[in-house]
């Protein structure tokens, strides 16, 4: 079986077979982000096809040099669910919710093990350090930028960085097992 790394070049050389064990590999991980983000799960489940498809087409652009593979396409992932959310579409299909619906919201948002639950990846994160958990939370889970997140946590914005980079390896090494 190939590894990570060698699978990415063959999606980048246009390897569809080394693309859908890439896809078996980081589906999961990606759909809970994206489903913590838009709350929805058809929604998600869009979002999510849309993610592969830029994972594929600008598979090129990736290079090992400028990060981990992981955490570029997570970056994608949870961008594309914000700018989802961000959307006069998705906004529009809020507007109709009925109050339970808000409810749910309201506690789901201040509860990261009740989120995580729901979405599968509780059990990656629960094998992560506290202060990663935290982090990941502000970043991930709850969409803060990396400078409005460091001021959250008051620590300085470059320990953040440092500290997420690492939570990510963490989380990227449980990922993958």
């Amino acid at each position: 079986m190939k590894q990570p790394n060698e699978l990415i070049i063959s999606m980048q050389n246009g390897d569809e077979k080394a693309f859908s064990k890439l896809y078996t590999m980081y589906s999961e991980a990606l759909f809970g982000i994206i489903y913590s983000i838009v709350l929805n799960e058809n929604v998600a489940e869009e979002v999510m096809q849309d993610v592969f498809i830029k994972i594929w087409d600008n598979s090129k652009s990736y290079s090992v040099e400028k990060g981990r593979f992981f955490t570029w396409i997570l970056n994608i992932a949870r961008n594309s669910a914000i700018d989802t959310t961000r959307s006069k579409a998705y906004k529009n299909s809020k507007k109709n919710l009925s109050t339970t619906n808000f409810v749910d919201i309201i506690e789901a948002s201040d509860n990261l093990n009740k989120k995580t639950n729901a979405i599968g990846i509780k059990k990656y994160l629960s094998a992560l350090k506290p202060a990663c958990i935290k982090i990941i939370d502000f970043l991930i889970f709850k969409g803060y930028t990396q400078k409005d997140a460091a001021k959250e946590i008051n620590i300085p914005l470059g320990t953040l960085k440092t500290r997420n980079r690492k939570c990510m390896q963490d989380l990227k090494t449980i990922v993958l097992g």
